[in-house]
């Protein structure tokens, strides 16, 4: 039987590459986003799009029931959507918070809950939430973005413990930086404010913290995201897969 893949955040970046590796191994992908652009790359993979704002409860529980109807199961869910607001703590917007904190560690818990029982069925079900080397250490002026990925720990070693029984594992894979239309808009931005050039942002700032000093294509993600929901994983949960360059190192 085909295993289905539900991939929040799909329409670009890190989401989009796994849908694709996921695709190439034969499985059936949703793409869950908010951007209409995932509407296209559902169709290239002969896919699923939902249009859905996550932030809302209704629309995590409308993705999974969707996913479902579709293609009859549900066997692997990436939580992967989120964005990022720099500002220091005394200056951030509440309503920014509420909205990070909803997206990137409501939403994960409430998907998982939603697509529980379908993981069951499957006998191998998979969650895979994509973290971040913030998911370990922390950086100034990114409160809700450090909390939320900590957050995600604690969600997958809960899930993991709670899942294994029914075959369900649970896993946060870790990046360093990678080269998303979101990182190469910040690096725009902080090229303008600075009065320096994009490549010194990439190798000051971005790079200044890892051992290699290169940043990580969505495809190098994309790669250790399938094999977490391969069959051959079926003994990895409640880990945390850091592919962080070294920076955690420190």
């Amino acid at each position: 039987m085909t295993r289905t893949a539900l991939i929040t955040g799909g329409s670009s970046g890190i989401g989009k590459a796994c849908a694709e590796a996921l695709q190439q191994q034969g499985m059936n992908v949703a793409i869950v986003d908010i951007n209409d652009q995932g509407d296209e790359v559902a169709k290239n993979l002969n896919g699923l799009f939902v249009k859905a704002d996550l932030s809302k409860r209704e629309d995590c529980k409308r993705a999974v029931e969707t996913t479902v109807k579709a293609f009859g199961s549900l066997d692997i869910l990436i939580n992967n959507a989120g964005f990022q607001h720099i500002n220091p703590i005394p200056d951030f917007p509440e309503d920014v918070w509420d909205k990070m904190i909803a997206l990137m560690l409501t939403a994960p818990f409430l998907l998982t809950k939603y697509a529980w029982e379908n993981l069951k069925k499957s006998g191998h079900g998979r969650i895979i939430n994509i973290g971040s080397a913030h998911s370990l250490t922390a950086s100034p002026y990114k409160a809700a973005y450090v909390t939320a990925k900590h957050g995600l720990l604690g969600l997958m070693r809960t899930a993991a413990l709670e899942g294994g029984e029914f075959g369900i594992t649970c896993n946060t894979v870790a990046p360093a930086y990678v080269r998303t239309p979101l990182v190469e808009a910040q690096i725009k931005d902080q090229a303008r404010t600075r009065g320096i050039s994009e490549a010194d942002v990439e190798e000051k700032v971005f790079l200044e913290n890892v051992a290699v000093k290169k940043l990580l294509e969505p495809q190098d993600v994309a790669n250790y995201v399938a094999y977490l929901a391969s069959e051959e994983a079926w003994g990895i949960t409640g880990a945390t897969a850091t592919i962080d360059l070294g920076w955690t190192s420190r």
